[in-house]
């Protein structure tokens, strides 16, 4: 069950926040060769001056962090398409610059991540760890 971290240095519009939320879930999914329905996402709103990146000269221009917990198993060239549709993403819906973006992926065993009927197991290619 992936965990999805947005934290972004500005208030966000609702509608834009679903929208999004959607588009992750689908990035993932193709990019990751998996469902959706154990994708989990996080949008966290910071004022301006909240983060910081060092090379960032112009925070007002915003500023993207991204934490994504993940089952270990892709190739570093799904790792890196995901980390890049991610940045395209934050870009396209929020005009944040991509140089203004830093995204951290930690790969965890599928038996880390737990739902009420279940832990996850390991990734397995084009799999729904929800479904039996």
């Amino acid at each position: 069950m992936p965990h999805l971290q947005f934290e972004i240095n500005r208030k966000l519009v609702d509608s834009e926040k679903i929208t999004f939320a959607e588009q992750v879930r689908q990035l993932f999914s193709q990019v990751m060769d998996t469902g959706t329905d154990h994708i989990s996402i996080s949008i966290r709103e910071f004022d301006t001056h909240n983060l910081s990146i060092g090379r960032v000269v112009e925070p007002e221009k915003g500023i993207a962090l991204v934490n994504a917990d993940i089952r270990e198993g892709r190739t570093i060239e799904k790792r890196r398409t995901l980390t890049l549709g991610f940045m395209e993403l934050l870009h396209r819906t929020w005009d944040i610059p991509k140089e203004h973006m830093y995204v951290t992926l930690t790969e965890h065993k599928g038996e880390d991540f737990h739902l009420l009927e279940r832990y996850l197991s390991g990734w397995q290619k084009g799999e729904d760890p929800l479904v039996d």
